[in-house]
């Protein structure tokens, strides 16, 4: 079965209540980065083009179900109304009251209104009283006969205008489908790994190796290698009997580590050279002759030698999935593993490999090395791309109309 979506149903006239990712990042007030508000357009454009009157709902930061100014959505919906050369309202803080319900109530078609915050309201995310997050959800729902989820970055989360709205809708008759950004999502996050052209490579980076166990091992039955950097390589480099120096290791969790690369033979590839510095703090970077790190030192970035490495095995694949950094690429002194890496990434999808990256440090990085527009597809959603590879429950998603 697969998922309904906006390009099923009849908009025009139809009131539309939108699930979308505004949480944007601020300084002083302003947006400093409107790429999710772009994202988007697509449905949005779809519905305002259809005739359909718009409502649009998101969360911005954590104001824990207080209304705080710094936490409003107002620059979002300034910036949306620039986007699309029309005026766009503002609902009040009190997400689905009274006010919201005639602001709502009152819409053309063409017209759109994005609510306030929807976590100004502490029942869009308690997880004490599931039926507060139904009741809240239920509320939303009166703003819409239609509901579109498409928030990818929020679909991990069983949260009220995420589950319970859908779920409100439905039970009026109304449909609840996924927009363009998680039709988008799906597809790229599903065909990666479900049929894969071979060779299939996985690059994995990040902190800690505990955050993806379930991930390598759902993906060691079906890649044909997994590259791993970042700090998380230094727990698996000590399972091995490798000295690591001062480098961050999870000691919980060498012994299932040596157990892991035990059963995973030749797939995974480690790091064979590092560059370290004596502190987490210094720009001071060396790098090891070797694999083995010397006591006193850190690893804060791969080696040039491994670069290499994973370069030619990147270059090597056809389908790519990459989630995590592989070192504190930040600093422009621990910047190159990282960036080599994406790189050989952009190189092997203009030979025609299709490349993924799994949202979070990785989006951000390959954003900021100007190599974004290189690859396949880009995730919004760090934790939700891991929850969807590693195969968990996606009750947002799960929830919305079949075909």
């Amino acid at each position: 079965m697969a998922t309904k979506t906006i390009a099923d149903i009849d908009l025009a006239g139809k009131s539309v209540l939108m699930r979308v990712d505004f949480n944007v990042p601020l300084k002083d007030g302003k947006i400093t980065n409107d790429k999710r508000i772009v994202a988007a357009l697509p449905s949005i454009n779809k519905v305002i083009e259809a005739g359909g009157k718009l409502v649009l709902m998101s969360h911005l930061g954590r104001p824990k179900g207080q209304v705080k100014s710094e936490f409003s959505l107002a620059p979002a919906a300034a910036r949306l109304g620039e986007l699309l050369g029309q005026e766009v309202k503002l609902g009040p803080a009190d997400v689905a009251g009274p006010e919201a319900r005639e602001l709502a109530g009152a819409l053309q078609p063409g017209q759109v209104l994005v609510l306030e915050n929807v976590r100004f309201d502490s029942r869009e995310d308690t997880k004490d009283d599931i039926e507060l997050v139904k009741q809240f959800g239920a509320e939303l729902a009166e703003l819409g006969e239609v509901y579109v989820n498409d928030a990818f970055g929020t679909c991990h989360r069983k949260h009220a205008s995420m589950w319970a709205c859908p779920l409100a809708v439905q039970a009026k008759g109304g449909p609840a489908v996924a927009g363009c950004l998680v039709e988008k999502e799906i597809k790229y996050l599903n065909e990666a790994v479900a049929n894969p052209a071979k060779p299939f490579l996985a690059i994995l980076g990040g902190a800690k190796v505990s955050d993806k166990i379930k991930l390598i091992s759902m993906l060691l039955g079906k890649v044909d290698k997994i590259i791993i950097g970042g700090a998380m390589a230094y727990t698996l480099l000590k399972a091995k009997g490798v000295e690591v120096g001062s480098s961050r290791v999870e000691e919980d969790q060498l012994e299932q580590m040596a157990g892991l690369l035990a059963e995973a033979g030749d797939k995974i590839v480690l790091p064979s050279d590092h560059l370290v510095a004596e502190e987490f703090a210094s720009d001071a970077a060396k790098p090891t002759d070797g694999v083995g790190i010397p006591a006193g030192m850190m690893g804060l970035d791969i080696g040039p030698k491994t670069v290499k490495l994973f370069s030619r095995i990147v270059r090597e694949s056809k389908t790519i999935i990459w989630n995590g950094p592989m070192g504190v690429f930040e600093r422009e002194a621990y910047a190159a593993g990282t960036q080599g890496v994406a790189q050989a990434m952009a190189d092997a999808t203009a030979s025609g490999a299709i490349s993924v990256i799994g949202g979070g440090d990785s989006a951000t990085a390959v954003e900021d090395f100007g190599l974004a527009e290189k690859m396949t597809h880009v995730s919004t959603g760090g934790g939700a791309s891991l929850t969807y590879l590693e195969g968990k429950p996606m009750p947002p998603i799960e929830v919305l109309d079949q075909k």
